[in-house]
């Protein structure tokens, strides 16, 4: 007689060969699960996600789209939220990848569920986690709770670069390279992982306007320019603010320097090795510039995607610079 996990396996299979297909930027096919496309290798993490996870009224959630200034905001709300835990010279940044810190929801809970729900009941408080699930597919527990949602959000002409740069770099050798002009056209319809980017998006902005004390809101663009007030921010909302002592000693800014792009490329773990199962770490430091999309498309390519987005996020008090 075939165990439980046996059938639940089994009915994913089938949910799964049931599902709207496209070609993938990394995997063969992305599916249209839950309103989101989503890689087949990450629907039983999100089901699993949807029907085990507990939530606590003291955890926090990073969440983001693919791209979008992920890997930073974890190491700065990890090191915001334990400032008074770690010394900085001998901070775990320094010796662990920030989603080694952060894990995403999505990738630990494709292994052993029972295992790991013993695992996260002995966890420090506040426990962190990373996801890049759109804010109507999370488990009911996070909504239902007051733990609190960091959510970051990037132009989406840069967001763009990003991704067709880092999934060429860690496509598997057998399927073949994406042109910019294939990628283009699929993220244009919303083909791309957790995509398409504009509802994910204005999915935590509507909610963290119906709710502003769960879900803090934050432009990639606005932390570049101002980090030390808006990790500031970020501490008061978590309810972990530095006291004047610390701010006058220099602890946002030694944070800031800890979590910054140059410091975390350079760093030796983050060099070698991998992340996330296959990932390596190397390709998540690639520039973090601001405007960087300009040295890539074309007038037409401009034209496309600003129409797409002015009609998306047409109404929603969203907006980018192009």
């Amino acid at each position: 007689m075939a165990s439980r996990d046996e059938k639940q396996a089994n009915e994913e299979d089938k949910l799964i060969v049931s599902l709207p297909k496209e070609r993938g930027w990394v995997s063969p096919y992305l599916y249209l699960f839950q309103g989101f496309w989503c890689p087949s290798t990450h629907i039983q993490g999100v089901f699993n996600f949807q029907k085990n996870f507990d939530a606590k009224d003291s955890d926090v959630i990073i969440a983001s789209f693919p791209k979008s200034g992920t890997t930073w905001l974890k190491a700065l709300t990890f090191a915001i939220v334990n400032h008074k835990r770690f010394p900085l010279e001998n901070h775990p940044l320094l010796t662990s990848n920030p989603h080694q810190l952060v894990p995403f929801v999505e990738l630990i809970f494709r292994g052993d569920i029972h295992e790991l729900i013993s695992h996260l009941s002995t966890m420090n408080k506040p426990r962190l986690f990373g996801t890049h699930i759109p804010f109507p597919s999370l488990p009911m527990s996070i909504k239902e709770s007051n733990c609190k949602i960091v959510y970051i959000y990037r132009n989406p002409f840069d967001t763009f670069i990003s991704s067709w740069s880092f999934f060429n770099n860690i496509r598997p050798k057998s399927l073949p390279t994406l042109t910019i002009e294939e990628a283009f056209e699929m993220y244009c319809k919303g083909i791309i992982g957790f995509g398409p980017s504009w509802d994910h998006m204005l999915g935590y902005w509507k909610e963290s306007l119906a709710t502003p004390n769960k879900i803090l809101f934050l432009k990639y663009e606005d932390l570049r320019e101002d980090t030390n007030f808006h990790v500031k921010r970020i501490a008061e909302f978590l309810g972990c603010p530095f006291t004047e002592e610390e701010e006058s000693s220099g602890m946002v800014e030694n944070i800031i320097n800890l979590c910054s792009f140059e410091k975390m490329k350079n760093l030796e773990v983050n060099k070698f090795g991998i992340v996330g199962g296959s990932i390596e770490k190397k390709y998540l430091f690639r520039k973090a510039e601001i405007g960087d999309w300009v040295n890539y498309f074309s007038p037409s390519m401009v034209e496309k995607l600003s129409k797409i987005i002015e009609n998306k996020l047409s109404g929603s008090g969203l907006s980018f610079k192009i």
